[in-house]
């Protein structure tokens, strides 16, 4: 079978879990990707012989002082429209038509690809964790205090990839699907996570890219604790201590090996590392980037899974809290496993069989497409 797959690149999350469903198709079927911005050069990095992959220009986002900037954003990709962008996937949509003739397209919640399944008529299949937002039913207590945010992420989220053939959504929580032709299924973990072996150590790792708390070290050093910290300080090279302060340089291998043996975990609500650290059960103390609602569902989730706690914004009494906690936690870790990337892989299969054969495999829910439960 060929497949066009089509990876949104804003965020790596989509490209490193992409990586993994990749390395898997390539196995059975004839893989074409197109893919934007920091995740081509990720995915172009790690091809085999066995997958072509295409950059094409896609949707940024501007993060200033922690949070989303609209106006910034919005600028950004007007931009990148203009000096190129249009112009670059239309070349890349007449090439994928003359040259690959895709039979199916997936999409990890990226446009240019359905576009191009719209257009010709060809069955879409959605693998991401975004559209978890849509497609489940959340409990009031969990969206409170962000009901618009909700609502206008809700929106967004429905344009992406409407009317897919099924709806393959990774998460560490279950809520109830409420809409036909979707399953959840564990988070897709890269094989260097798989490999690692979890250890209790001493250390707290911190992973903060975008924060402007500049009160953020003077807590962490107060801890007393050993903290490994990435991101703070991106100019490194190496490793910079200061006290129980450890500034690194970014390193896949080095980021996992703080991962696996760490006491604990200070980041964002990203769902990348959260997924990471359920699985190596890391308790995680996380705070979600603003104006990103699917940071504050990823956060409120992990506290009532008993997976860590949910801070607005780390403080001295919050970062207490949390270690004071990190037994209790722990035993509520114990008790989450998961079979590797089995179960999606698995689905994902079935899934493109029953495409190729136009056959329908709905999900636990009966309602509708368009249907609304709420």
């Amino acid at each position: 079978m060929r497949i066009l797959y089509g990876v949104v690149g804003e965020g790596m999350g989509h490209a490193i879990r992409s990586r993994v469903v990749l390395d898997e198709l390539v196995k059975h079927h004839d893989v074409q990707v197109v893919v934007s911005g920091r995740a081509h050069d990720y995915l172009a990095k790690r091809a085999g012989e066995h997958l072509a992959v295409k950059k094409i220009w896609g949707f940024t986002i501007v993060t200033e002082n922690n949070q989303v900037s609209n106006s910034k954003t919005l600028l950004e990709n007007l931009k990148g429209a203009v000096a190129g962008g249009w112009p670059r996937n239309l070349r890349a949509y007449f090439d994928l038509a003359n040259e690959f003739k895709p039979d199916v397209v997936v999409s990890d919640f990226e446009s240019w690809s359905y576009l191009y399944a719209v257009n010709h008529r060809l069955p879409v299949i959605s693998v991401d964790n975004m559209q978890i937002i849509n497609r489940c039913k959340h409990d009031p207590a969990l969206i409170e205090g962000h009901q618009a945010d909700f609502q206008i992420a809700r929106a967004l989220i429905k344009t992406k990839v409407p009317g897919a053939w099924h709806y393959l959504i990774s998460t560490f929580f279950y809520p109830p699907v409420r809409k036909r032709r979707t399953t959840l299924h564990p988070p897709i973990l890269r094989p260097e996570i798989l490999a690692a072996k979890s250890e209790r150590g001493n250390h707290l790792l911190v992973y903060q890219t975008y924060t402007t708390n500049k009160e953020l070290p003077g807590i962490l050093k107060a801890s007393g604790i050993e903290c490994r910290i990435y991101g703070l300080r991106r100019e490194l090279k190496e490793d910079l201590r200061e006290g129980n302060l450890l500034y690194r340089p970014f390193s896949e291998q080095g980021f996992i090996d703080d991962l696996r043996t760490a006491r604990g975990v200070v980041a964002s609500g990203g769902f990348t590392l959260m997924g990471e650290a359920v699985y190596l059960h890391k308790p995680m103390l996380a705070q979600p980037v603003g104006k990103q609602f699917e940071q504050v569902l990823n956060c409120r989730y992990l506290e009532a899974e008993g997976y860590g706690l949910y801070a607005d914004e780390i403080t001295t009494a919050r970062l207490a809290g949390f270690l004071e906690r990190i037994p209790e936690f722990e035993q509520s870790l114990a008790r989450y496993q998961q079979d590797g990337n089995k179960d999606l892989l698995g689905k994902l299969e079935e899934v493109l069989e029953s495409a190729r054969r136009r056959e329908r495999i709905s999900g636990p829910a009966e309602d509708d497409e368009d249907a609304s439960l709420d």
